[in-house]
């Protein structure tokens, strides 16, 4: 599992601003909108959509915003239509870097990504250059303290989940994408209520880094995903939990 993983986790402990909580809005608006103009508005035939939704529902927000953002996905309502594109690149340490994003001006878009990655020690890499290092999966996080470990691993072992971690405050369910609904309704119908749960990209190989370089590439990490038009950011990293708590605690 790699260290963004683990970061996620707990900068979600920590809670979010209400700035944050308006960004976080603003991307799965745009990731519904453009879910829904891809697959449709059927949430039970559209599984990306349908994780959309879900995330949307983990940070509660409203079913009104919800079911606007995906008529203006089918056309039912008038909205932006956002082109899917993915950059490539590396951070400190030579991390490679799948930087997911949904804009309306490519050019825009790209200047500030790269901007970003310049700024902050990373470059931007050609097509092709890092994809290769990942693939395609779901992601399943469920806190310590909503379950035990041998109940986790039981429903999600079970239904068909290829790995699962267990990290400082949290474990982290890897599933093949084919066995992504399937966990998650075993792990709902044993009782235990996921934390966060989407499709995501893992790297097969991650580079592990020390007390110098993990605080630069989650800086990096951190500065990307506050752009507008990004959505995701996947690295191949791996950071010890006792190095990921002393950054938190120093936060």
């Amino acid at each position: 599992m790699s260290g963004h993983s683990k970061w996620s986790t707990i900068k979600h402990k920590k809670g979010k601003t209400d700035a944050a909580r308006g960004a976080a809005f603003s991307k799965l608006i745009r990731e519904i909108t453009t879910a829904a103009r891809i697959g449709g508005g059927d949430i039970d035939a559209n599984p990306r959509l349908r994780s959309a939704v879900d995330s949307a529902k983990t940070i509660n927000m409203p079913a009104d915003n919800v079911d606007r953002a995906i008529k203006k996905g089918t056309g039912e309502l008038p909205g932006v239509t956002y082109e899917e594109t993915v950059y490539e690149g590396y951070g400190p340490s030579g991390v490679a870097l799948l930087i997911r994003a949904l804009t309306d001006n490519k050019n825009r878009s790209t200047s500030e990504v790269r901007h970003v990655l310049d700024k902050y020690g990373g470059s931007m890499g050609s097509a092709g250059s890092v994809a290769w290092q990942f693939k395609s999966q779901g992601l399943i996080v469920v806190s310590k303290d909503k379950a035990e470990e041998d109940a986790v691993l039981t429903a999600a072992l079970e239904a068909g989940a290829d790995d699962v971690q267990t990290e400082a405050s949290a474990y982290s369910i890897l599933t093949p994408l084919g066995a992504f609904e399937k966990v998650k309704k075993q792990l709902k119908d044993s009782g235990i209520e996921p934390e966060s749960a989407e499709l995501t990209m893992v790297a097969a190989n991650n580079v592990k880094l020390g007390e110098h370089d993990a605080p630069k590439v989650l800086k990096l990490i951190e500065m990307l995903e506050e752009l507008e038009e990004v959505q995701q950011v996947y690295a191949n990293f791996d950071i010890s939990d006792e190095i990921l708590e002393k950054i938190a605690a120093a936060e």
